[in-house]
């Protein structure tokens, strides 16, 4: 079974919880700035886009 989901829907759901939890760390700035760059869409997209790519190909590799 294949699920597809929206990076900006995930990672805007993931910073919700961050926030109403009031957690604090490297994994919630990290969601929090995943979340910014796929919703703003810089000139960074590219590279950033590649590397979070590539590490979903890889996690879905472990599961085959």
């Amino acid at each position: 079974m294949i699920l597809n989901i929206s990076a900006v829907l995930l990672f805007g759901a993931a910073s919700f919880f961050a926030v109403k939890t009031k957690s604090a760390g490297g994994g919630s700035a990290l969601v929090l700035f995943l979340f910014g760059f796929f919703a703003a869409g810089t000139g960074a997209y590219e590279p950033i886009h590649h590397l979070v790519q590539a590490t979903a190909d890889a996690i879905t590799a472990l599961g085959n």
